[in-house]
């Protein structure tokens, strides 16, 4: 935001009695009063706030708590030292039963409102939401950035600066001239502040992934500190340290991949060999060089520095085998009740020919392949099908086939008539959701059954509006794949009519 605009969107003025309705995406209570409607930051459904007005946008106000007139029964304690600044767990503030509740509405309001099934006819084929066992330490993956110039959270400001959004800007202008006075910040590494691309909340403990995670970033960074190894500009894009990404399993493997700005054989030897010798437990240790001025690496070569270039996961009696740039589930043990349900909510009886669309690493395809005929994994990766046939010959599955390509391409008239015709699809688009083409080709091909897995309610349900032509909707059933987060995933299941 620009300064003339902040300054005109700046404003003060102090409202009591709000109660506090609904939770946003972001964390912020939803409050309304008078006709008014206020996004209150840490505010948890269920309070009554004084609170203070600081911005207008549109008809939307944003506000801060002042006071409370009441709590909610819902609030607790955020556990994590970086919660409301970091802009992974937004719903650390909210209890667990709260979170279930109101990623249920999430789900339902979407069918309602932009599906527009009937609340009824809904409840008739609702189940109730599935909760992941575990709340804390269940991401198989994250990944870190580094960067010259850490960001200073709140707490450190809080005795330079009062808490205010005058003051924020003045911040913002301070730190924006620090950067050429290389002696006044200090590197960091750790996550993205939400909206920004160039600042960098240091991370000292992190509780969505375990050991060794936390011990390795910390201690990476303090060594490329004392080893005076440059930590990356985002802003001119200059240094050394740009990237780690670090990936465990259920079997206890751990994949660690750095990524360099530039090719530098002794510093990577250097940062690469200090992690091998304080981390011997490492099953794959990889690197990468990109130059380029974004993080995307689906483009950029791994190179294997030492051990594997895969690590296992397990699933029921499978193992996967998981590279660098492969797609898996991120909550490894909700993964696969996930699988469990959408199979379940199937009732295949193993004669089915099925389409698995969007298959990734062709885990949904091998995870049922057992249970069926045959199925065709399509998937737009070439990486991953790759990865999607190494495992199906790493299980022993020999009734899987897999696919690369643009999926509205795939499903041609001409694939129908080499391949057949599904009694069963899966789809599990990202969270764009379905391409139109490719809704328009599902309902061309009119397979008796269809079970979309979806992590975008939203997409979920524009997508039914064209579905809900030719197919009804059976059974719904959202599932928590990612705890003290806002986002929720959910499957529902169509028959043809």
């Amino acid at each position: 935001m620009g300064r003339k605009n902040f300054r005109k969107n700046f404003i003060k003025e102090r409202v009591e009695h709000v109660e506090i309705m609904d939770i946003s995406e972001d964390g912020r209570g939803i409050g309304k009063k008078d006709g008014e409607v206020f996004f209150v930051k840490g505010a948890v459904p269920g309070e009554v706030l004084t609170i203070e007005v600081i911005s207008k946008k549109k008809s939307v106000k944003e506000a801060r708590i002042l006071d409370y007139e009441l709590r909610s029964d819902l609030r607790v304690e955020p556990f994590c030292d970086h919660f409301g600044e970091c802009g992974g767990c937004k719903w650390q503030h909210l209890s667990y039963p709260g979170q279930l509740f109101y990623k249920e509405k999430q789900v339902r309001d979407a069918l309602e409102r932009i599906a527009k099934i009937d609340k009824t006819f809904l409840e008739g084929v609702w189940h109730p939401i599935l909760p992941s066992q575990e709340t804390q330490y269940y991401r198989n993956k994250l990944e870190y950035t580094f960067s010259h110039r850490r960001w200073k959270s709140s707490k450190e400001m809080q005795s330079a600066f009062s808490d205010t959004l005058e003051n924020s800007e003045e911040r913002m202008e301070e730190e924006e001239r620090k950067d050429s006075e290389p002696m006044n910040f200090s590197p960091g590494l750790g996550f993205h502040f939400p909206g920004s691309f160039d600042r960098i909340l240091d991370i000292e403990h992190c509780y969505l992934q375990k050991e060794p995670s936390n011990s390795l970033r910390n201690r990476l960074k303090s060594f490329c500190i004392e080893q005076d190894i440059p930590f990356f500009n985002l802003r001119t894009q200059e240094g050394f340290m740009r990237n780690i990404l670090i990936r465990t399993s259920s079997s206890g493997e751990t994949m660690i991949v750095v990524i360099f700005a530039y090719l530098d054989s002794l510093m990577i030897k250097k940062v690469m060999d200090f992690i091998n010798d304080s981390f011997p437990e490492i099953h794959s240790l990889q690197y990468i060089i990109n130059s380029k001025k974004n993080d995307t690496l689906f483009d950029q070569e791994v190179i294997l520095y030492k051990g594997l270039d895969f690590i296992r996961e397990t699933m029921g009696p499978l193992n996967f085998r998981i590279s660098a740039k492969s797609f898996y589930q991120t909550n490894s043990h909700q993964a696969e009740k996930l699988y469990a349900l959408a199979l379940s909510m199937a009732n295949v009886s193993g004669n089915e020919l099925v389409f698995d669309l969007y298959t990734g690493t062709g885990t949904i395809a091998n995870y049922i392949a057992s249970k069926v005929k045959r199925v065709i994994g399509l998937e737009y990766v070439e990486d991953a099908i790759q990865d999607a046939k190494k495992n199906s010959e790493y299980n022993g599955i020999f009734n899987t086939e897999f696919y690369t390509g643009d999926i509205k391409d795939l499903l041609s008239d001409e694939f129908i008539q080499e391949k057949g015709s599904p009694q069963l699809i899966i789809t599990d688009p990202p969270r764009a959701g379905m391409h139109p083409d490719v809704i328009q080709s599902l309902l061309n091909i009119k397979a008796p059954k269809l079970v979309y897995i979806s992590c975008n309610p939203a997409t979920q349900a524009r997508d039914l509006i064209e579905l809900c032509r030719e197919y009804d909707l059976v059974s719904v059933q959202p599932v928590d794949m990612f705890p003290q987060t806002q986002h929720v995933e959910n499957i529902v299941l169509l028959h043809l009519k």
